[in-house]
């Protein structure tokens, strides 16, 4: 399988990320009815054997629960598993210890002494200041402890702001992790994406089926009602189902050429954006095989400008 170097690291990864909020979150999803450990560890093996080996994850997912269970699935391979977790920027933690004091409990869970990718959360600075937090990043990775520093939910300025404090270290920024997919592109128009390409940070997609939205699984025809996180989400109304249905309908005739389903197509429409790797929430190996299919072939140059325009009222 091919791979991309984040941001200019040397830092390798697969073009596709599995998300593990659903790990052990009982809050949002319906972990420990629905599905529980043995579920998990079936979606871990079959991305292994797909050749998916890039996971991501954090402190708070499953309140650690997320973090405990790659750990133990990790000691059962002898692959090169690359974890993405994030820091918190809570309010109790306001100094430089804080974060390694994070660092440390996450590395105990996950069972390892180095974290490929250690990203923070969101950018609340209210009681850390940017220079304090990447500074104190920068002296986990000068420790060997993180290999690649990311950032989560920052805005074009924050994001620059970071990549400046951290190259005055000689460290680069790696990855910016937001909300992007075809029916979420503001990050486009507020410059975001491109801000990214210039400062040659990589950009981790989240919610790259809009919660399942672009799985064409949810219409005004069927009955379908929406659960776990989704329940609270507008997006999954009757008159926004109708307002979505011709990306639907689009993503379905391009499959049919390829002999792909909606959400793949739409997958691979982030992947054929450069320098993006779309992070796809599992709980079954059954998922983890559909997601496995946005890989191995490219949609035409026509085919993302069609995609492009469908999806333009979703660009603010």
């Amino acid at each position: 399988m091919e791979s991309i170097t984040l941001g200019q690291n040397a830092l390798s990864v697969t073009p596709l990320c599995l998300g593990t909020w659903a790990w052990g979150d009982k809050l949002f999803w319906s972990y420990g009815n629905d599905y529980g450990s043995e579920q998990v560890e079936q979606a871990f093996n079959a991305a292994i054997e797909a050749g998916t080996t890039f996971f991501d994850t954090a402190e708070v997912y499953g309140l650690g629960l997320s973090e405990e269970l790659l750990g133990r699935f990790m000691k059962k391979t002898d692959k090169d598993i690359q974890i993405a977790t994030k820091f918190g920027p809570l309010p109790w933690r306001f100094s430089a210890e804080s974060v390694s004091e994070a660092l440390t409990e996450s590395l105990k869970r996950l069972q390892v002494e180095q974290i490929a990718l250690y990203q923070v959360h969101w950018p609340f600075t209210f009681f850390m200041s940017q220079e304090t937090l990447m500074n104190a990043l920068a002296t986990e990775v000068e420790k060997g402890r993180i290999k690649t520093i990311g950032v989560s939910n920052y805005s074009q300025a924050q994001m620059q702001e970071a990549h400046q404090i951290l190259a005055r270290r000689g460290i680069p920024l790696a990855v910016n992790q937001v909300r992007y997919s075809l029916l979420t592109r503001q990050v486009e128009s507020q410059g975001i994406i491109a801000t990214a390409k210039q400062l040659g940070v990589t950009i981790l997609a989240y919610s790259p089926l809009a919660q399942g939205l672009l799985t064409g699984k949810y219409t005004v025809e069927n009955s379908i009602n929406p659960t776990g996180a989704r329940k609270i989400d507008p997006r999954f109304s009757k008159e926004n189902l109708q307002k979505i249905e011709p990306v639907i309908s689009l993503l379905r005739t391009i499959g049919e050429k390829y002999n792909r389903t909606p959400a793949q197509v739409a997958l691979n429409w982030l992947i054929a954006q450069g320098n993006v790797i779309p992070i796809s929430g599992v709980k079954t190996a059954e998922q983890v095989k559909q997601n496995a299919g946005a890989l191995g072939w490219k949609l035409t140059d026509d085919e993302i400008v069609q995609l492009n325009e469908v999806s333009r009222p979703w660009l603010n």
